[in-house]
């Protein structure tokens, strides 16, 4: 007797579509932060979720707000060889205080060698060096997970003044969920709440640097 096979065959559709953003956008629309952040994340309404962090000036209000829902959330840091030694103290403390799942992510050794040997590409190539320490390590962390939250806020810049809470990540074509809790935040609203929970800000404020990234950046 001739038997048919199943052809096996990939999903190759994106995770999420941008129908699926605005209906998240209009189901939440008015709810308090923490109260559609828990939603999300204790209903599993849209699968694996990473939060990436980069433990800067106002990263402390997300870290504890997420702790408080989901300890067990990855919590992706991206060590790209260049932070301050303050903002890798900064980590561990807010890490140790929160109890965070903390997942360090590194750029590959092999492509430091083979493109940034000296260590001094920022020097004369900042795009390429954020693509190598930054970009490429993000991309594959993030490959695994569903949808992914960030600390953006629309006052930072104009470009941001617009962002929904619920958008499409464009950085590739998994379709991967980017979802900002704080976007309508502003900065008395995360001032109060450093305050509020007695957060510890980070160092490098005190000493009058108003964003914290890379040490040649």
């Amino acid at each position: 007797m001739n038997q048919t096979r199943a052809i096996d065959r990939l999903n190759t559709r994106p995770r999420f579509t941008d129908q699926d953003a605005i209906r998240l956008n209009r189901m939440f629309r008015g709810t308090e932060t923490e109260e559609w952040l828990r939603a999300v994340i204790e209903g599993d309404l849209v699968g694996d979720i990473a939060l990436v962090s980069s433990f800067g000036a106002e990263s402390a209000a997300l870290l504890h707000l997420v702790s408080r829902i989901a300890p067990e959330l990855p919590v992706l840091f991206l060590d790209t060889g260049k932070h301050f030694p303050e903002t890798l103290a900064y980590r561990d403390e807010l890490a140790r205080r929160f109890g965070l799942n903390l997942v360090n992510v590194y750029p590959e050794i092999a492509d430091l060698e083979k493109r940034d040997e000296s260590g001094l590409r920022w020097s004369y190539d900042p795009d390429g060096c954020c693509e190598l320490r930054k970009v490429l390590p993000l991309e594959k962390a993030l490959a695994r997970y569903d949808a992914s939250l960030t600390g953006r806020k629309a006052f930072q810049s104009t470009t941001r003044a617009n962002l929904p809470r619920f958008e499409i990540d464009t950085a590739d074509a998994q379709g991967r969920l980017k979802i900002n809790p704080l976007i309508d935040w502003d900065a008395g609203r995360i001032a109060g709440y450093f305050e509020e929970h007695d957060l510890p800000r980070h160092p490098l404020v005190e000493r009058g640097y108003p964003s914290i990234g890379c040490m040649p950046c």
